[in-house]
């Protein structure tokens, strides 16, 4: 029985799941994750250069499995990468993610979260 590319490409998106935020979007294997989430319209994650060099999209992967590319050590040391500490620009998920935001601008991020709708700040 063949899949139909409909089907085959759900079947290929994982859920990644934002805990500062309590958003979630779908990523493709292909994909890094900031580029997933601008595709699907979110801004949960913080994003710069894209290239791995900035720091700005510091993120912790609290469960799932991914791969990553290589990134600045600047940002992001070895025993950091090896607990999950990474850039989100050079993620690829491999299964459905969980994550929390941990870089330079986390504090807008939790911020705009926590906001209500009659919220003035």
């Amino acid at each position: 029985m063949l899949m139909t590319d409909a089907v085959r490409d759900e079947a290929q998106n994982f859920v990644i799941t934002i805990e500062n935020t309590g958003e979630s979007f779908k990523c493709q294997p292909d994909r890094h994750l900031i580029s997933a989430m601008s595709r699907m319209g979110k801004k949960g994650i913080p994003s710069g250069c894209q290239g791995g060099g900035c720091g700005v999209c510091k993120i912790q992967i609290n469960s799932g499995v991914y791969d990553t590319k290589k990134m600045s050590r600047a940002h992001v040391s070895a025993d950091e990468e090896a607990s999950g500490s990474v850039l989100a620009c050079r993620v690829f998920p491999r299964s459905d993610l969980s994550l929390s935001v941990i870089g330079k601008l986390q504090k807008n991020i939790v911020k705009k979260s926590t906001k209500t709708p009659w919220s003035t700040s």
